[in-house]
């Protein structure tokens, strides 16, 4: 069975976006992966489906309504108790995503993913629902649609048949706790600037050893957090 993600959004017209084309595009034409998406809306009652309301305790912007929320997430479910899916909402105060958890995300069936808006969404139906929150950064976007399309992008690359080459993904950043080495390519010579010559001398293993080492180099001067973590 592919991976399949619903996605519920005040803005369904965001999707797929950039998850139409490319390579997570193919994959979706071939059913490597598959996605709905769905109008939160659709599932307020009422005349006017209102899905926000005050927060209570004052202050200013609207807060996601847990009701109609709730019923959303029960709906796409094809079981609630048997879908066995991760339930995330993209939310600046979640755990930050990294590749770990891509990998993880990646393994399994699929996941709902919630795209909050206004100042957030109510507490109790995060409870509920236990929905795991999920940030891609330090900052605080418009809405949890670009968020849930970036963490969809970095899961898709990760399915089978999707990349061109499973090796492909090896050296890459974050893959082996390591930013990736610098890369290069023709011509051999490009303003004053030439291609090290260790890459072009045929010695696989210099070629490795070249990498590693500037793979180290780059991740202790921009990441040296990075370090620190693969010492613990």
């Amino acid at each position: 069975m592919s991976f399949r993600a619903s996605v519920l959004t005040l803005y369904p017209e965001m999707f797929p976006g950039s998850l139409g084309v490319s390579l997570a595009g193919r994959a979706l034409e071939r059913g490597d992966w598959a996605l709905d998406v769905h109008q939160i809306r659709d599932f307020a009652t009422g005349k006017h489906h209102v899905v926000d309301d005050t927060p209570a305790g004052g202050g200013p912007g609207m807060v996601l309504k847990a009701d109609v929320l709730a019923r959303a997430i029960d709906e796409v479910a094809d079981d609630p108790k048997a879908d066995e899916r991760p339930k995330l909402l993209m939310s600046p105060r979640g755990k930050q995503l990294d590749q770990a958890m891509v990998r993880d995300l990646a393994l399994g069936p699929g996941a709902v993913i919630v795209c909050g808006r206004f100042e957030g969404v109510d507490e109790r139906v995060i409870e509920a629902r236990g929905l795991q929150e999920v940030s891609i950064g330090d900052y605080v976007l418009s809405g949890g649609e670009p968020a849930a399309i970036v963490l969809l992008d970095a899961i898709i690359r990760l399915l089978p048949g999707v990349m061109g080459s499973d090796l492909s993904e090896l050296d890459e950043s974050f893959e082996n706790g390591m930013l990736e080495h610098p890369h290069y390519t023709k011509p051999r010579e490009w303003e004053g600037r030439e291609i090290p010559p260790v890459l072009l001398s045929g010695d696989h293993g210099a070629i490795e050893k070249w990498r590693k080492e500037k793979s180290q180099e780059l991740t202790a001067r921009r990441r040296p957090d990075l370090i620190e973590k693969s010492k613990e």
